[in-house]
């Protein structure tokens, strides 16, 4: 960790004031901060002293931080709140649009955003006045007769450079959002007066309560199915923010009535595998995702895609993997572990499921290309490879799923592999 820098106290210093405005900055920030952690942490300040920063900082996170995500905001927050003397001036430049082709925008870090909306609520952020040039003439017009509209530029936005409010409205959009998928064929028959098959053992039974006769033919038609839907959702670090908005995608189908799906059963993986589809299965979002994060203990930690992979197909395949399971697979793919083990695993997956769906948030990038050895492992056994960094990404997602023959990108990214 930086150093940091020397605190500069008043003669008449209020920390305890401090405090609480700092707590409500995290709370603004979205950490669930209430007066019972402001109270501890006052009174953990006091018994810890306040002559060394970095016993104050790890005080203060011991309060207020109370799950492993939350450290990113916290981090932020207190750097701007506590440490930097200019930290006004850089809020405002997150918050104020600059000009492009004057200079390149500079985008704000993993919560930098958060915090500063958080800190500047309420604040007047009026824009900048422009200075005059010596040249006169000119005027630019700007005609914003088909600029986005706010709905719309959300859609196409990064999930991980989302501020506070705007992943709050992204979770309200992703809510209304459905996999439909069609029914399955099966083989078992039911009965049918309109079936095209006839039903010779309905017909002898009916025909045995009418003393023998036959008085008419009973036909019959097969039954359709819906298949199951098994998610593997990696919340690996590097996968945090894309993971939780996928999580609230999958709430949402879990809970939507006529959706289709026989079952959904929901899988987040990182160090090690964890079944949290019970806790989706809870009407509130905020309740269903609370439990599943105190379930998996290894939010934003490292990733054994492979190990993962193997207790999921060792212990849960046959549970969850029956009649048609389709499989969507959420991760960037970027493993260290062994690729061949790796790339045994997935071809155990790919047989025993309908279809594998991967959703990789690294598809955002123009030039991306599968050059990492676990990408390259994973990606022959998949049937289609798509974008999963923004709601575009999941719209094209639910209109796709249904679609057998969709493959997304995988062609292009296998014939990269092939030509090297």
């Amino acid at each position: 960790m930086a150093k940091f820098a020397e605190l500069e106290l008043p003669d008449d210093p209020k920390l305890s004031h401090n405090i609480v405005y700092f707590a409500r900055a995290l709370r603004a920030a979205g950490l669930p901060v209430g007066p019972g952690r402001v109270i501890d942490a006052v009174e953990a300040v006091q018994a810890a002293g306040f002559t060394d920063q970095r016993d104050f900082y790890f005080t203060l996170q011991a309060c207020f931080v109370s799950r492993p995500e939350q450290r990113a905001v916290y981090h932020q927050v207190f750097r701007l709140y506590w440490r930097d003397p200019r930290y006004m001036e850089q809020m405002m430049s997150f918050l104020t649009p600059m000009v492009r082709g004057v200079q390149d925008e500079k985008k704000a870090k993993a919560a930098e955003k958060r915090a500063a909306e958080a800190l500047l609520d309420g604040v007047d952020r009026d824009l900048p006045e422009i200075p005059e040039t010596e040249e006169e003439g000119t005027e630019i017009d700007i005609d914003a007769s088909r600029t986005m509209s706010a709905t719309e530029r959300l859609q196409s936005l990064d999930f991980e450079q989302m501020s506070n409010a705007e992943m709050a409205e992204a979770k309200r959009l992703i809510a209304q959002l459905t996999l439909p998928v069609k029914p399955l064929q099966s083989r078992r028959t039911k009965a049918d007066p309109r079936g095209l098959r006839p039903d010779w053992r309905g017909t002898m039974r009916d025909a045995m309560r009418r003393g023998g006769e036959v008085h008419h033919l009973a036909h019959k038609a097969q039954r359709i199915r819906w298949p199951n839907l098994v998610c593997l959702c990696d919340i690996s670090g590097s996968m945090s923010q894309y993971s939780r908005a996928v999580l609230h995608f999958l709430h949402a189908v879990t809970n939507a009535k006529g959706a289709g799906w026989a079952k959904v059963h929901a899988f987040t993986f990182g160090t090690r595998l964890t079944n949290i589809s019970r806790h989706l299965h809870q009407r509130d979002v905020d309740a269903a995702l609370a439990a599943a994060g105190s379930e998996a203990q290894d939010w934003e930690g490292g990733t054994r895609i492979g190990e993962c992979l193997h207790a999921f197909n060792r212990d849960w395949s046959r549970r969850v993997m029956g009649q048609g399971a389709m499989v969507l697979l959420i991760t960037d793919g970027l493993d260290r572990d062994d690729p061949d083990a790796l790339e045994a695993e997935m071809r155990r997956l790919h047989l025993s499921a309908r279809r594998v769906i991967w959703i990789n948030p690294l598809l955002r990038w123009d030039g991306f290309a599968p050059k990492a050895r676990g990408i390259m492992a994973m990606l022959p056994h998949v049937d289609s490879f798509r974008a999963g960094h923004n709601i575009a990404s999941l719209k094209a997602l639910a209109a796709a799923i249904g679609q057998d023959d969709d493959v997304g990108d995988k062609a292009r990214l296998m014939a990269m592999i092939t030509s090297d």
